[in-house]
Parts: C-alpha cells; structure tokens; sequence
C-alpha cells in the first residue's frame, strides 16, 4: 500500500513517480565516462539533480559521490579547493550559476585538465540553470568539446503524463482530468507532483484505495487552494520586485513589465534583451535599469537580497532573468494581474507612447536637457535624449527616426525654450512635429530667463516652467522633475479611475 506523500512527492527523488527524461541514457553514458565531465542545465524543476541522482543510483556509484551547492557557505570554500585535491571521486556542485565568476573559471580550468588526463577517479558534475555551460566556455573557449552540456528542456506532455499515470496506479485511482492537469504542470515534474497531490488530497485520498476510485474533484479548485499557499510564499517577494528599489509612481513599472513578461514566457527563463526588442513600448525604461545596473543592484540589495535571491537570478552577460523555483512561475502565470498591479502601487499598468517625455533643445543647451534626462529616468520615466538613442539612430535616416517621437509616440514633449531655439536646423524640424500638439495639452515649454517676450508668439498661451539661469540650476532641475513627475503619477491616477469606472459600469 502506497501513501499519497510516497507517490506524489513534493520534495526529494520520485520513487513510484520518477519518468526519465528524453536524454536519460545519454547523460547515464557520459556519467560512466572516465575523465568526461558533465553540465547539466535547464529550468528549475525541470528535473536535473533528480536525474543525476537517479543515474548514479542506476550506475551503483551514488554512495562514493560528494554533493555540494553553491548557495552553502561552508560548500562554497570546499568548491573553491577542488582543484588541489588530488582524486576527487565524482562531486556534484548543484547551483554553480551562483558561483562567482573567479570560482567558474577556476572549476573550467580543472574540467580541461581531467579531461585530458582522462583521469578515472575523478568526474565533476556540474548541475544549473539556463546557459551555465556557455558561462563555462566563456572562461575556457577550448572546453567545448572536452565536457558535456546536456540542456533539459521544458518535458513533453506525455512524459508529464507518463508521471500523473504511475501515480494513479500506484494509488488505484483515475484522474478525470489527467490531461488537463499536465497541461497545467507546463512541462514541470515538480508542478505536476504539486498539483496531483493537491488534487488527491481534496479528494480525500491519502493512500492507496480498493476498489479503484475515479477522481474528479474540479481542477479550478485545486489551482484556486495552491494558490493560496504559493501567495504565503512568494507574495512579499513578488510585490518587493514589482517595486525595485523604491515605489516611483510617476514611472513606468519597469520591475512589474517584467515579471509580467516572465509570467508569460514558455520557459522559467527571460531572455531582456529578447523581450525590450519584442516590446518596443517599454524598451526605454526597462533597457535603462539593465544598462545602469538597477536590476542587479536590486538582486543584491542588502535589505532586499534575502527576499529575492532565494528565486532571483540575474546574470548580466547575457540578460537573463530566472526563476529558482518552478512553484513561483506557476504563481505568476495563475495571478490575477489587475488585482496585483494594484497591491504594488499602480492604478493602471497601460502606458500610453513610447516615451513619456521627449526632449527639444538648442545644442548650447545640452547639459541643461542631459541632466533634466538624468533626473526623470533616475525615477524610472521613460525619456527621449538622443544620446541615449544614437546606437539607434546610426545608419538610419535621422528626420524618419525622429518625426513620430515628437509627433505622437512621447506622451509630452519638453520644448527647452532659449534665445537659440528658434535658430537651430533640428530644433526648427522638431517643433514642426509637434506644433499641432499645442491644442491637446501635451507640450511643455520650459523657458529660459534670458529669452525676449513675446519671442515665442502663440507659446505664450500654455502653461509653462520658467528657468532662472542666474539662480541655483540643481535646485531648479530638482524641482522641475517633481513637477513633471506629478503630471505623470495624476495622469496614472486618472487611467487607473477610468478602468475601475469601466469595470463597475
């Protein structure tokens, strides 16, 4: 007789429930291979360690093997020692995505040196997530050939339900909804155990039945009860990224776009850079926190790092975010959206344009508009400097580049108004883009103290920020960004009201 936590087990190595994975015997060949060490990487929950540990089983070597991990001090200090040891035995050093870059290169360094040696006593297994064996030929680019990457991808449905399939067996039962069930695991093992002990659970089932039982208890219900546990676990991490290093409700949710694009992704993986490119609208603000370096400090917070990095990680040289936890992308992808937009601050998580602001000025004043820019993306608005786009900009003809970024895809335009304004090539073809936008209230002019009234005709009329030039600029600056801000957290306010008036009605 079977118990339910012994069929559909939510930690440790499947014993009635273990299916092997599509590269099962390649990955038993390399494991008994003298010398030939081995990366193992994919997606959390996706099964690695329960494959390694399970091929060793098989090999009857798995009690002459030392497991280490990466996220253990006292593991880290012997990882770092490997290489002096002589005869290591087989070592297994799981999470090595975690380790710092010096330690990679070393481990890479030993991997060639036992691979050439063909050394029989010795086989390091190194088990992480996505692109951990690129990370390895980074530090050694003749290493390719002398290792073996072997990438678990996302399981097939059917060995998903090859899984819920030994479980029903071994309980005597029948899941009505065993299809749908592994569609809902999403290629997952460990989901796929999550769910169906759920599922027997609120059936009432917690061993092995006689006669056989048919379960059909709605699949909704068991979503809707995970999801209540999951939200004990990773709500406070959730809502901590969605804010990144501060609540900037004037901004453009940079952090909440992107576990909303990892919520969407088919792997527990998000490649940015692939996403800004696919998501053009937001490519400003949220290329802006990878290139400056907010979203890793963010990871490395010291009041936010043990909150985060438990199901963060981040790895820069290739921009990519994953998930340590498969259970915390089942919780993104099952969250209410519009409700949880709101737990994090925001009314509204649309934003119309590309760009919140763009900026028009005269070349004499730059540093003006630079540090203006500086100020508003530092509070995650998206702004056009062109700077900023000029690897954007190469090679393209300029007036097509620039003309729908001030005639309609910024939501302001900042016109910096100076005695040159009016005199300069660029700026005489960017206030032709957006002159007919004076009438929809969706340009700034900020005026310069030394202009000439009356310089500006019609101008004159809207609403405007004047500038001393003779007074403290920084103070000034700060001040025009809060005002700015303000525009942009009223105008997010009204969108949110709107929305909740269209639900209501």
């Amino acid at each position: 007789m079977a118990k339910i936590e012994e069929v559909f087990r939510l930690s440790g190595v499947p014993t009635h429930t273990f299916v092997e994975p599509v590269r099962y015997q390649e990955i038993l060949v390399s494991v008994r291979t003298p010398g030939r060490c081995m990366v193992i990487e994919g997606p959390s929950g996706i099964g690695k360690t329960t494959t390694v540990t399970k091929v060793l089983s098989d090999l009857g070597i798995n009690n002459n093997v030392l497991s280490l991990s990466a996220r253990k001090k006292g593991d880290l200090e012997m990882i770092v020692e490997l290489p002096d040891m002589g005869n290591i035995g087989t070592v297994i050093v799981d999470d090595f995505h975690r380790l710092p870059d010096a330690v990679k290169e070393r481990l890479s360094d030993f991997m060639k040196v036992l691979a050439d040696a063909q050394d029989e006593k010795s086989k390091l297994i190194l088990i992480g997530i996505n692109k951990a064996g690129q990370q390895l030929v980074k530090f050694a680019h003749d290493l390719g050939l002398r290792l073996d990457v072997f990438r678990l991808e996302s399981n097939p449905i059917q060995k998903v339900e090859e899984l819920i399939t030994r479980g029903e067996e071994a309980l005597n039962i029948e899941i009505a909804q065993k299809q749908e069930l592994a569609e809902r695991a999403q290629g997952s093992f460990q989901i796929a155990q999550l769910l169906a002990h759920k599922l027997c659970l609120l059936s009432r089932i917690t061993e092995t039945v006689s006669p056989k039982a048919t379960v059909s208890t709605s699949l909704a219900v068991v979503v809707e009860d995970v999801m209540v546990e999951l939200a004990r676990q990773f709500k406070e991490a959730t809502l901590v990224f969605a804010r990144g290093s501060k609540l900037r409700k004037e901004g453009r949710a940079p952090y909440l776009h992107i576990l909303r694009w990892l919520s969407e992704a088919e792997e527990w993986s998000l490649d940015l850079s692939e996403a800004m490119r696919a998501n053009p609208q937001l490519q400003a603000s949220i290329g802006q926190v990878i290139e400056k370096g907010h979203l890793e400090a963010l990871l490395h917070h010291p009041e936010k790092a043990p909150i985060l990095t438990p199901y963060f990680h981040y790895e820069p040289s290739t921009t990519v975010l994953s998930v340590e936890d498969p259970k915390l992308i089942f919780y993104l992808k099952n969250v209410v959206w519009r409700a949880f937009t709101r737990q994090v601050g925001f009314k509204t998580d649309f934003f119309p344009g590309k760009y919140d602001f763009a900026l028009s000025f005269a070349g004499v004043n730059r540093d003006l508009a630079e540090r203006l820019a500086n100020r508003l993306t530092e509070r995650e608005v998206s702004v056009f400097y062109d700077l900023n786009e000029q690897h954007n900009i190469l090679a393209r003809n300029v007036e097509d580049y620039l003309a729908p970024i001030y005639r309609s895809e910024a939501q302001y335009v900042i016109a910096i108004q100076s005695p040159e304004y009016p005199t300069r090539i660029w700026t005489k073809f960017e206030s032709d883009q957006f002159k007919e936008r004076f009438g929809t209230n969706s340009v700034i002019p900020i005026r310069l103290s030394t202009v000439k009234p009356g310089a500006f005709g019609q101008d004159d009329a809207v609403g405007r920020i004047d500038f001393n030039v003779e007074g403290d600029e920084n103070a000034q600056l700060d001040r025009i960004a809060d005002v700015l801000c303000e525009r942009l957290k009223a105008d997010r306010a009204d969108a949110g009201d709107k929305e909740e008036d269209g639900e209501e009605e």
